[in-house]
């Protein structure tokens, strides 16, 4: 066993071990939530090992017993957003570079989506070819509740959806477990939780499908899938508006429930998401949703939206949020418009080269 970064001063332990590299995101006290400096620790290994003829794959998981990544450091985020720095626009471009060259990985990048599994945390996730999830898992990009757009690629991600799935998802921010996760394609293999240290250790010492034969299994029944009906026909509307009066007619008590649900989140992220959504639908591959979603993350760092979400989800915790515009009503087509804005120079540019789909594992 080599490379083992000291946990004193690094939330990124890397280390190898017989023909597999692992990553440890290691601030449990904090759920795992991903800083700049981790990117850019995960991208420093990943490119490394990409090169290395040692390395056959590699693993990622999280440190404490709570989940995988609960996300960005959203406080840090409220903090920058609310001064107008500048950092946080950097720390999603290096993200968002991250989250594009785990999707091209040339070797199986195995996640092991045990526990919370949020916003960035999907990010280095879900983009890998080689996707687990347990009893355990709690996926969700629960963005609109804090005033904020799904990023990290979950735009993409949850338009490629079954039905509306995606759409249900990513306005509402609902969590998913384990078999709702495969439904919606944003996991390959559920594995009991308890399988998980002989998985891992495996894959020192066999190929990736050999480790998975003997541990994959059925996972407890999902919810979604008896939805199906209601959440597509409600959300093929054309706005968000004419979805909440579908939900609210549709004589489905779990409906009338979600659209309650909509109605409490900020009114211009969920506008934003839809359209991100229609619109990521059309873009093609990753790198271009990518691009977009960097357009309009930017642009939400100077919405009143998301300084207010994180305050009243995260800081100051009165679950009363001030949103405003308050009603989506009120959210005009250029208040929307404005988040999908060229940058200019700012620009985030990603080359689409290669495909995970050549990885064989």
């Amino acid at each position: 066993m080599t490379n083992e970064a000291p946990a004193d001063h690094d939330h990124v332990l890397t280390r190898t071990e017989g023909h597999a590299a692992y990553i440890t995101l290691n601030r449990p006290k904090s759920l795992n939530a991903l800083s700049r400096p981790m990117v850019l620790r995960i991208e420093e290994a990943l490119s490394a090992w990409a090169d290395d003829p040692a390395v056959a794959r590699v693993v990622i998981e999280g440190a404490g017993e709570r989940g995988l990544c609960a996300g960005g450091d959203i406080r840090a985020i409220h903090e920058d957003a609310r001064t107008g720095g500048t950092a946080t626009a950097d720390f999603w471009r290096d993200e968002y570079r991250l989250n594009a060259l785990i999707a091209r990985y040339p070797k199986p990048y195995v996640a092991l989506m045990d526990g919370i599994v949020m916003g960035g945390g999907v990010g280095v996730s879900a983009h890998g070819s080689v996707r687990i999830v347990t009893e355990r898992s709690r996926i969700a990009m629960p963005e609109t509740g804090i005033g904020f757009v799904p990023d990290v690629g979950g735009t993409y991600l949850l338009a490629l959806a079954p039905g509306e799935l995606g759409t249900h998802l990513a306005l509402t921010g609902a969590p998913v477990g384990a078999a709702d996760a495969l439904v919606c394609g944003l996991a390959d293999h559920f594995v009991p939780a308890s399988a998980l240290p002989a998985l891992t250790r495996e894959l020192a010492v066999d190929s990736v499908h050999a480790v998975m034969e003997r541990h994959v299994a059925e996972p407890p029944a999902g919810r979604l899938s008896a939805a199906r009906e209601w959440i597509d026909s409600c959300y093929a509307a054309d706005t968000a508006e004419e979805i909440v009066a579908r939900l609210l007619a549709s004589g489905v008590p779990a409906a009338k429930d979600t659209a309650d649900t909509l109605l409490s989140k900020s009114p211009t992220a969920v506008k934003v998401t839809l359209a991100a959504l229609r619109r990521a639908r059309r873009l093609g591959p990753l790198e271009r949703v990518l691009e977009q979603e960097y357009r309009v993350s930017c642009a939400a760092l100077d919405s009143p939206d998301l300084v207010e979400g994180i305050r009243a989800q995260v800081v100051d915790k009165d679950r009363a949020p001030r949103w405003s515009p308050s009603a989506l009503a009120d959210v005009t087509r250029a208040d929307v418009d404005r988040f999908f804005a060229p940058l200019g120079a700012n620009e985030l540019r990603l080359a689409a080269t290669g495909s995970s789909q050549e990885v064989v594992w």
